[in-house]
């Protein structure tokens, strides 16, 4: 998930050619206050001109304690962006008060309710504590988003690379996310160069079952990328669990087993979702 500043055109065009799965067009902290209705414009045109038929398209809106982000949704909701992400959410409420402005807009313009959804950047100490209100608010919350900056700056703690200051919040996001059926995304690692730690942290993140993560550069879409996509043997596994699954149907066994180890519900649950992702990343099996 690769964030953009609304406020630079050329990225803004080229977004959807630079690998991410998802785009955030960014009205928020990457444009100064003096630059929002410009930004808010560019974002506007930009959706409004262009196709991002490869990538899901995310929009960063301004706080609602702001005079902007009423203006923010009026301008972009029309032009139907797959998501919209409001910061610094600390409560249900915030979720229920951005929900329903969005369905008077859409209301406004002729759209289908809840057409655009919302994605909960939770960046507060109050806000990770509320994270499951948070996540089951509204039915068009798809999943949850950790700020790390802004919550250790809350949390008033340095941040850091090996990010012990942010385990507890993560977490926590991740269960109250899986706790409402939604996914779980997590913050960016804000080192551009350092390569390294940031496959370090990304295989944290999955390992703690976020799926997927948030970037500032361009340069980090393709090591997060390929940590979060399924390997040939991970995928060649899930096939065999279910081609072990579907023979032990024919055969009428009670109990499946492959590589000498039982085949149970977890276990294929997991190859479900390699599987699914699989058809995701390459439009189908490819095995």
């Amino acid at each position: 998930m690769l964030f953009l500043p609304g406020n630079t055109p050329n990225m803004l065009i080229n977004g959807d050619t630079l690998g991410a799965d998802t785009i955030i067009f960014d009205l928020e902290d990457a444009v100064s206050p003096d630059e929002k209705d410009a930004a808010r414009i560019l974002v506007r045109n930009a959706l409004k001109y262009q196709s991002f038929p490869d990538c899901e398209v995310v929009v960063r809106i301004n706080p609602t304690d702001t005079e902007f982000w009423k203006e923010d949704l009026k301008a972009i909701i029309p032009l139907k962006p797959d998501v919209i992400m409001p910061t610094k959410v600390s409560g249900k409420e915030m979720i229920c008060q951005v929900a329903d402005f969005m369905t008077q807009v859409e209301k406004e313009n002729g759209m289908e309710e809840g057409t655009v959804k919302i994605l909960p950047l939770i960046e507060t100490a109050l806000g990770v504590e509320k994270s499951f209100e948070i996540a089951s608010a509204d039915k068009r919350v798809i999943g949850l988003f950790l700020g790390g900056e802004d919550f250790t700056a809350d949390m008033h703690c340095k941040r850091t690379k090996e990010g012990k200051e942010i385990f507890y919040a993560r977490t926590r996001l991740v269960c109250a996310a899986r706790a409402c059926g939604i996914e779980a995304y997590d913050t960016p690692f804000t080192d551009v160069e350092d390569m390294e730690g940031l496959e370090k942290d990304t295989e944290f993140a999955k390992s703690l079952g976020f799926a997927g993560k948030a970037v500032i550069s361009p340069r980090h879409v393709d090591i997060v990328n390929a940590v979060f996509s399924p390997t040939e043997s991970e995928i060649e596994y899930a096939h065999d669990v279910m081609d072990a699954i579907e023979d032990g149907k024919r055969q009428g066994k009670g109990v499946i087993s492959l590589r000498g180890k039982m085949i149970d519900a977890p276990i294929v649950k997991r190859a479900q979702q390699v599987l699914e992702m699989e058809k995701a990343i390459y439009g189908g099996a490819c095995r």
